[in-house]
């Protein structure tokens, strides 16, 4: 064996010790869903988690996908403050998209590897109940903020875990299109951002994972922050070094940090397996966020 892979495979040891049974939630989006070398190298990743006895849970986007498929049916799409303004012509795309097709995807990818992946939708088992979420929304400071009705977007109310507990104890891996149910039986089209939060939350997941499209949390020199915690998050907001989409993947964070989970990790899903350099090495890729 070359040394330098044995160094490798000796460097992830006590990591793979340390996460042995653990729940680590992943939030999956941006271009690591769209580009083919990375679809393959995320199904690898998730499928060797599982293998080496972590159960990875897995919460999908799939914003590009439905803004091709709203184009190819001449639907407008809309976003305020990075949420699709969804009604219910929408709303069917979304589901669609999510549920079927990008879903499906991820799964077939997975078992591909030899893992054995599960598709399901927020509405599978009561997995996710949600309510209607309104948006405050003020462009220019100078005016009163305005409360926006988004039509069929949701926030989480409550998520059902059973399910998730039962496929991971069976050694299957869930993959979750973050779509949720509201009390009348309407279907709501949720961040998955905040789907991934709560879900970890709900599963006391002891990690949760969020791939972006950058390196994770930069100074304003542009550099990676390693390591920061919620004191230099607020010195970071006001600098406004942290700003625009980092905002709410930081309140995801911070969310699920306060209700049990003990790190959040935000890496770059454009680097070639990702996961497995951030969980299972000394430096890691990403930023990692602590309380």
């Amino acid at each position: 064996m070359n040394p330098n892979v044995a160094d490798i495979l000796i460097e992830a040891l006590p990591y793979i010790r340390r996460f042995y049974g653990m729940t680590i939630v992943v939030k999956y989006g941006g271009h690591a869903m769209v580009d083919d070398q990375l679809k393959a190298d995320f199904a690898r990743d998730i499928t060797l988690m599982k293998f080496t006895g972590l159960n990875p849970v897995v919460v999908h986007g799939g914003g590009p996908q439905i803004n091709k498929v709203l184009d190819q049916m001449g639907m407008q799409h809309q976003f305020i403050k990075g949420m699709r303004l969804t009604d219910e012509a929408t709303m069917d795309v979304v589901e669609m998209v999510l549920g079927g097709k990008v879903n499906k995807d991820i799964v077939t990818q997975i078992n591909k590897q030899g893992g054995k992946a599960v598709g399901l939708s927020g509405k599978d088992g009561e997995l996710i109940r949600a309510k209607k979420l309104h948006i405050v929304y003020q462009e220019d400071e100078t005016k009163p903020p305005e409360i926006i009705d988004p039509g069929l977007v949701g926030q989480v109310t409550q998520i059902n875990p059973r399910i998730i507990n039962t496929l991971s104890r069976e050694g299957f891996i869930p993959i979750i299109a973050p779509v949720g149910t509201g009390d009348s039986g309407e279907t709501y089209n949720i961040n998955a951002d905040l789907v991934a939060s709560s879900m970890a939350v709900a599963l006391s997941a002891k990690r949760l994972i969020l791939l972006t499209d950058v390196e994770g949390v930069l100074n304003l020199s542009g550099e990676l922050i390693s390591s920061i915690d919620m004191e230099k998050i607020d010195q970071m907001i006001k600098e406004k070094a942290i700003s625009g989409g980092m905002i709410p993947k930081i309140e995801c964070a911070l969310e699920a940090l306060k209700n049990g989970v003990e790190k959040v990790h935000i890496i770059n899903g454009r680097k070639r397996h990702a996961l497995l350099l951030e969980l299972f090495t000394d430096k890691g890729i990403g930023t990692e966020v602590t309380i």
